[in-house]
């Protein structure tokens, strides 16, 4: 695949999980081509994995150069001149638009210039382009802002039907519309709020439809309701937590990606004390804790720790937008305690009966009512179906910060979150049995991560422990691990050793790893034992040690030929 977008999260292999996600897009992006999907709004706060998501989405329809073509623009939480924003939107989109005719990466990154649009339209003969780009030129000089924008907003609707072509119309961040659009050239004037109405029709459109996300969740129902009424986007509540299982493949591959050694037991206390949230996994990670240590449980714990309780920490900053979008307007003692007490008790809805009678407060019905309600646009609590209904959100990474920042203030202690992790180990603990059939699960697609994450953990281990029919018995204190060596055969043909871990004293453990559950036949082993030829004659001066994990096992005569040429076996990892 492609990535003519360069996705946000980096490289792309950092995108995890979301197999629920993109089946369920997949099926409704597929019906775009019979004009039956309806528009759709991915709600979910910051730093969930909405932007990698939705850009994974474009790459992935430009690179099938299929019937729908994509098209992405994200709408940066920056101040923007009306004009500038409708010629910002149009280049983009005719850009994309002729980068997916011509095939031509570059186009995605690099938008033409109106000029440039306008002369590949005579080239191709596509009017359209032509007329936009005289249309938007001669309006911006005539301060026609608004039929600007009306040209430019419209124009994946009307390609799609004068060309008889299906659109996506994907827009990050969609509620940045109503709040950094301004009139004036200066930002002196109020933004133009009902901005987002201009895509009233648009929202309808079955051969364009749109993809849009929002990071402040009460903010975008309120601009949906008021300006795309009817409910023209149909909502997705993006959970920004992965499964267990996700979380725990999100550690193994960012603890390759950033080379920080943990072993398989703290990548299992990782996960769990992160809730698999993969954005607090790679927070973790990079953690700028000084005494970051993620080998052993006590080292997990500290940096957990300071992610959560340094206001410094990226965890700590990350939220505290949110928070004080609510604090400025409603920075009282019960409004605080309200929102500690939802945010902790979020399994269920509370009333503001309930909760004047839970917390003692002593305030009327309607102003505890009011308090709510700007908690909800805050987007730190959310509202039921009925008016009265209030309840924290489902996100235990924000529950972490509020405790932190006001369980002293509300309830006169200061929460003891390093004991409360400790906790979380001895459970783990506990249940050993358990977390080892998780990893075992897991193996079939992470054995290498996790073969690498064991050699690396472990001091002075003999290859033995891992692998049957080891010759050399030495014990290895392993300094350097790579995944994915290349080697090249005289033809030119290029293959890959799994893992290749070297020793200080001059042996390397080199493994191949088959994941399948067929069993590995001789032609495998052979292709192994040609390859761990070739790689000796490029380190003469090492002691090469074969091994072969095959999780569906051995034929007979595979085994016979392993045993023959010295090569270690082994069906499952047995130390982790």
């Amino acid at each position: 695949m492609k990535y003519p977008l360069q996705e946000k999260i980096g490289n792309p292999d950092l995108l995890v999980g979301r197999e629920k996600e993109f089946t369920n897009f997949g099926k409704w992006i597929a019906n775009i081509p019979k004009k039956l999907s309806q528009s759709r709004v991915i709600l979910a706060r910051r730093k969930s994995g909405k932007t990698a998501f939705v850009q994974r989405i474009f790459n992935q329809l430009w690179s099938a150069d299929g019937d729908v073509i994509p098209f992405y623009f994200d709408m940066a939480e920056n101040p923007v001149w009306y004009p500038d924003l409708a010629i910002f939107y149009y280049q983009a989109f005719a850009s994309q638009y002729i980068s997916f005719l011509e095939r031509d990466e570059t186009l995605v990154m690099e938008p033409l210039s109106l000029d440039e649009i306008r002369r590949y339209g005579e080239s191709s003969s596509i009017k359209s382009f032509v007329r936009d780009a005289d249309s938007l030129i001669e309006n911006k000089k005539s301060d026609l802002h608004g039929s600007a924008w009306r040209t430019a907003c419209g124009a994946p609707h009307r390609f799609a039907s004068v060309y008889d072509r299906r659109i996506l119309v994907i827009i990050d961040e969609f509620q940045n519309f109503a709040g950094c659009v301004y009139p004036d050239r200066f930002f002196h004037t109020r933004p133009i709020k009902a901005l987002p109405g201009s895509f009233h029709s648009l929202s309808e459109s079955k051969i364009a439809p749109m993809l849009v996300t929002g990071s402040y969740v009460g903010m975008m129902l309120e601009i949906t309701s008021k300006y795309l009424q009817a409910g023209r986007l149909a909502p997705w509540r993006f959970n920004p937590y992965l499964t267990i299982e996700e979380g725990l493949q999100a550690v193994y591959k960012y603890a390759g990606f950033y080379n920080e050694p943990v072993t398989n037991e703290t990548a299992l206390l990782i996960n769990r004390l992160c809730m698999s949230d993969p954005f607090f996994i790679s927070l973790v990670m990079q953690s700028n804790y000084a005494d970051r240590d993620l080998m052993h449980p006590e080292g997990v714990v500290e940096t957990f720790n300071y992610e959560i309780t340094d206001r410094n920490s990226m965890m700590t900053l990350n939220w505290s937008e949110y928070i004080q979008l609510t604090l400025h307007k409603i920075n009282d003692r019960y409004a605080k305690s309200m929102l500690l007490f939802l945010s902790k008790h979020a399994d269920r809805y509370w009333t503001h009966h309930e909760l004047k009678k839970e917390l003692q407060i002593d305030l009327d019905l309607n102003e505890i009512h009011k308090k709510l309600l700007l908690l909800v646009k805050a987007d730190v609590i959310e509202w039921g179906v009925a008016d009265i209904d209030f309840r924290g959100l489902q996100d235990g990474t924000l529950n972490l910060i509020l405790r932190n920042r006001f369980e002293k203030e509300i309830c006169g202690f200061v929460p003891d979150l390093k004991q409360e992790a400790h906790q979380q180990i001895r459970e783990l603990q506990k249940d050993k049995q358990r977390l080892q059939g998780a990893l075992n699960n897991l193996t079939g697609q992470f054995a290498e991560m996790q073969l690498a994450l064991s050699f690396r953990s472990k001091k002075r281990f003999a290859l033995s422990k891992y692998f049957s029919g080891v010759q050399d018995t030495a014990r290895l204190n392993v300094i350097d691990v790579k995944q994915r060596v290349p080697v090249q055969r005289q033809n030119g043909k290029n293959m890959e050793l799994d893992v290749v871990a070297e020793s200080d004293c001059g042996r390397v453990a080199v493994v191949e790893v088959k994941k399948r559950k067929a069993k590995t036949g001789p032609d495998l082993v052979e292709n192994f034992a040609e390859k761990i030829e070739i790689y000796a004659k490029s380190a003469p001066d090492k002691i090469i040690l074969p091994v072969f994990l095959s999780l569906g096992g051995f034929t007979d005569e595979a085994m016979r030929f392993c045993e023959e040429e010295g090569i270690g076996t082994a069906e499952r990892i047995a130390h982790f």
